[in-house]
């Protein structure tokens, strides 16, 4: 991980501090000319000491060794603690040279316990390594004692930390196992975690590495992640040698990058399936890892993460293929500047001539009561009239979002008023419900300094491209089914009031035909992910996806890397807010979400 870690280090700092230094790979490489490194294991660090005081009666010693497997028992059963300082030094590095994988375990009684490694010709003793690593340890504060301490007493402003600690098992959620003789729990990682913290507010810049597990993620969901393959060479199985590493970077500048700006919270909130919402922050920390200035939000949905790159001032289009999607987008998105004030609302809610009664008749009984209806009707009728494209978006978004706010789940898969939870929104009248989102979309309006745009077209149709393409299609699974449609029916008949679409009335809901999306099966979502990975191959790519769905993160994996050199998974824990994800007794509403990040 040298090639990625050394760019991190910044030109100019105070001290170099690594408190877990083990191999100290990182400081050997960068050489600093102050430093503090310290370990908590004293065999280690009576090595490094005296390497760096005592160096050539180590290597009297060390050359004396051979590799063999009887002399290897004989020394490792040896106490170093009863051997001479230097002559136990030397027996630290034999058994590291000699044993199996170089692995420093111990047993229960903290004895080495690692197993001859039968090697060949292994290099016992490189004096001219040792030579050069005592002319760098020459340089350094070596300390034994616990990174807590070690960073309480020497960090300061300015200085440049490196954290490599024991990392969090990749496995069942909490099954942490020792390393050593020493064991770094769950709460060991929140205690670092909270370290962290507490050295950035201090002027710090730190660089941690751990594994790829979502409580690294929660943990460090503020700092900048990158996720990077690593191999394991210690591992006796070669199926588990192959993992995925994090690299944090935690610094006062960094939290100033990665903060996002104010205005996202302006966007109206919804219960919209398959909002991003909740994962804003966790999308643009990876998108803010990259050079970009436009930006193709495909699959724009709620609107949410389109808004959230509108407010980081990135220009964007906004693409769905439903109508009422792109009516929100049009709204907040692609509009600067145009708002709809308290009295135009107000005057859009009053009957002024004939209304068709559309809804009242077509949708008697099943959604609404008929004043509600008819409050539908003469608002649709009224909203046609304004000559203001931005303005007839606002309204109509606001009409959609009370139709939503309205309906117990949001959805229009059933009839009647079933689980109504006596919610407020529920309480309050039509025409409430209709003035207040006139108000929150309106305030939602501002200008970014881009000329944004909004779409309504097929994904694999549309002819726009963009520096980054945030990608968040329907999740396909055999277990439940993905068809905004079916949910929505209602108000993205309302957006395109009714135009194009035929009313099956058969159906006790009124439903009309899905939209024709490849999305839809297993075979189509493997093809259209390859058709639009293969458009988009110039750009840099983040794709959310679920874990319980197809294809699975393996096979996305292998298809982004088809057209991307390299391909990273950040998994987030996440709980879907309402939804078709339970079967039987099984609950699938807890899946991991996984952000597929290509460049």
């Amino acid at each position: 991980m040298l090639d990625l870690l050394l760019p991190l280090i910044p030109q100019r700092y105070g001290k170099y501090i690594e408190p877990f230094f083990g191999g100290g790979a990182l400081f050997f490489a960068a050489e600093p000319k102050s430093s503090i490194i310290a370990d908590r294991n004293p065999e280690l660090i009576n090595l490094y000491v005296q390497i760096a005081t005592n160096l050539d009666a180590v290597i009297e010693e060390l050359v004396t060794y051979k590799n063999d497997e009887d002399f290897f028992y004989r020394l490792r059963d040896l106490n170093w603690e009863d051997l001479d300082a230097h002559k136990a030094a030397a027996r630290t590095i034999y058994l590291n040279k000699t044993c199996f994988n170089g692995l420093y375990r111990v047993n229960k009684q903290g004895r080495f316990n690692t197993p001859f490694g039968r090697y060949k010709n292994p290099t016992i003793c490189d004096i001219p390594a040792l030579k050069k690593a005592s002319r760098a340890l020459k340089k350094a504060t070596i300390v034994c004692g616990d990174y807590l301490d070690v960073l309480k007493k020497y960090a300061k402003p300015g200085d440049f930390v490196f954290l490599d600690p024991p990392y969090v098992p990749v496995g069942k959620y909490g099954d942490f196992k020792r390393y050593t003789k020493e064991q770094f729990y769950e709460q060991d990682q929140i205690n670092l975690a909270e370290e962290v913290d507490r050295l950035v507010k201090l002027g710090c810049f730190v660089v941690l590495t751990n594994s790829n597990h979502p409580l690294v993620h929660g943990l460090y969901s503020k700092y900048k992640l990158t996720v990077v393959p690593t191999k394991r060479t210690i591992s006796s199985k070669a199926n588990t040698r192959n993992g995925e590493d994090v690299i944090v970077v935690a610094n006062r500048s960094v939290l100033s990058n990665m903060s996002l700006n104010a205005q996202v919270e302006k966007y109206p909130r919804t219960r919209f399936m398959g909002s991003k919402q909740k994962l804003i922050d966790c999308i643009w920390k990876q998108a803010s890892r990259f050079p970009f200035t436009s930006v193709i939000d495909l699959f724009s949905g709620s609107g949410v993460v389109g808004y959230m790159f509108k407010s980081q001032g990135k220009q964007v289009i906004s693409n769905d293929y439903l109508f009422m999607a792109s009516t929100f987008s049009k709204a907040m998105i692609e509009n600067n500047t145009v708002r709809l004030s308290d009295e135009e609302a107000l005057a859009l809610t009053e009957e002024k001539g004939a209304v068709d009664s559309f809804v009242e008749t077509t949708f008697r009984g099943l959604y609404f009561n008929d004043d509600d209806n008819h409050f539908i009707d003469v608002v649709r009728a009224n909203i046609a009239n304004l000559k203001d494209e931005y303005k007839k978006a606002i309204a109509m978004t606001a009409l959609i979002r009370a139709c939503m706010k309205k309906r117990p789940r949001g959805l229009f898969t059933y009839t009647g008023e079933r689980y109504d939870d006596g919610r407020k929104d529920l309480r309050l009248s039509f025409k409430e419900q209709f003035l207040e989102n006139v108000r929150a979309v309106s305030e939602a309006v501002f200008d970014n300094g881009q000329s944004n745009l909004s779409m309504n077209c097929d994904s694999l149709q549309l002819n726009a491209t963009a520096d980054l393409v945030y990608i968040d299609p329907p999740y396909f699974t055999p277990a439940s089914d993905n068809e905004y449609v079916r949910r929505y029916h209602f108000v993205e008949g309302l957006a395109r009031n009714w135009e194009g679409v035929e009313i099956q009335q058969n159906t006790s809901t009124k439903k009309f035909k899905n939209y024709p999306t490849p999305f839809s099966t297993k075979n189509g979502a493997f093809s259209a992910f390859d058709e639009l990975f293969s458009k988009y191959k110039d750009s840099f790519l983040i794709v959310s996806y679920s874990s319980n769905s197809l294809p699975t993160k393996e096979d996305m994996i292998e298809l982004l890397r088809k057209y991307k050199a390299n391909v990273e998974v950040v998994p987030i824990d996440y709980t879907y807010f309402f939804g078709n994800q339970t079967k039987g007794k099984e609950n699938r509403s807890k899946v991991q979400e996984f952000l597929f990040v290509a460049y």
